[in-house]
């Protein structure tokens, strides 16, 4: 554990000292993979399907808050429904509009999670986002959750009315749009991972605030748990057609990443809780304080000092001699014993003196005088 704890504080320094370049790199990998998602899966747009388009589009979504990535792939898409057919565009246009009053009324800095939620979605590991967002996030992103939720339905709803919506011709504007509404609003296993995904973010944002030793696991477990039987529940009642199997698998992907989530986020060491209780003239006060999980990274200083002193000579200063002084010093912090070495001549005999003792610090010294010393005690 200690070493992953030395980990994590060298990668919080890393992360401290290169922020200004770690978050444009993160944020252009971001959008080139967003973009080139949907590219790949509408792609009605030739213009918008080429690859210096996608870099230019990434390029200015890494210095530009990540709300930016959201209107651009809100814009891609509904500019490849519009070379599908005008009324796909309107429809996903008008989607987006109530997605987006719904969203900046209630959770305006979710950002990330309206880009992640679909993209997870699309990768076929959507489990993971309620459990993050519950640990993250307040019980109001559960409406970013189902707003990304949407469009990645709404997506593939495009994907799989191309075929028929190519084959309808100008005239059948009006029922182009019934369809595509109808079968939005139908669409029973969209609204039951929507439901199922709010009920989990409100689950595990609420067991993580309790005062309760490892409140954390004890949330996203309860969180799995609670998404589980709500997709099961809802597979019964409506027939949705879900993989048991990949909700599972899913599922275990959410705890790990969640644990991944809390060793950095919240890594307190419950052993050493404790408990205080003052007052003052209104109230009593009851504390539990549990402190963070910490190590000092450990650092290695070596410092090498040589010096040389010229006296003056016999004929000027009678009774002198020349001398000189040389002194190394290395210091090592770490967590052995070592020891410490010192030699100088004594004053009488001409015969030099060693001594060894022992230290905790690993520290190494070495003294070598041509000079008169008196003897050591």
């Amino acid at each position: 554990m200690t070493a992953l704890l030395e980990m994590k504080e060298r990668l919080k320094q890393i992360y401290s000292k290169t922020e200004v370049f770690i978050v444009p790199v993160v944020k252009f990998l971001l959008a080139f993979i967003v973009l080139n998602t949907l590219n790949d899966k509408l792609g009605y747009m030739k213009q918008l399907d080429d690859m210096t388009i996608v870099l230019i589009a990434a390029l200015a979504c890494s210095f530009l808050p990540v709300g930016v990535l959201v209107l651009l792939a809100a814009a891609f898409s509904v500019m490849h429904m519009y070379a599908l057919s005008l009324e796909v565009a309107l429809v996903g246009l008008c989607m987006y509009l109530i997605m987006y009053l719904l969203f900046f009324r209630f959770s305006p800095k979710d950002s990330l999670v309206v880009v992640f939620t679909p993209l997870l979605c699309a990768l076929k590991i959507p489990y993971v986002i309620p459990i993050a967002v519950g640990l993250l996030c307040a019980p109001s992103s559960a409406v970013s959750v189902g707003c990304g939720v949407a469009v990645y339905y709404l997506l593939q709803l495009i994907i799989d009315s191309a075929p028929n919506i190519r084959t309808m011709g100008d005239e059948e504007a009006l029922a182009k749009i019934r369809m595509l509404v109808e079968s939005f609003l139908a669409n029973r296993a969209m609204l039951v991972i929507i439901a199922s995904f709010a009920i989990t973010v409100v689950v595990v944002y609420l067991l993580r605030r309790l005062s309760v030793n490892y409140s954390w696991t004890i949330a996203m477990i309860a969180g799995v748990m609670v998404n589980v039987v709500i997709l099961l529940i809802g597979d019964l009642l409506y027939d949705i057609n879900l993989s048991v199997g990949s909700v599972l698998l899913s599922s275990l992907l959410a705890i790990a990443v969640a644990k991944v989530i809390e060793f950095f986020r919240f890594c307190v060491d419950y052993s050493r809780t404790e408990r205080v209780q003052f007052e003052d003239d209104e109230y009593y006060y009851y504390v539990k304080a549990v402190p963070k999980m910490t190590v000092p990274v450990s650092t290695r200083t070596v410092k090498r000092i040589n010096s040389q002193r010229t006296r003056e000579t016999a004929a000027q200063a009678p009774g002198s001699r020349q001398g000189s002084r040389n002194v190394t010093t290395e210091r090592v912090s770490s967590a052995h014993n070592g020891s410490r070495t010192a030699a100088r001549p004594q004053s009488r005999g001409g015969e030099r003196r060693s001594m060894t003792i022992g230290n905790a610090s690993n520290m190494s010294d070495q003294y070598d005088e041509n000079e008169n010393y008196e003897e050591w005690p």
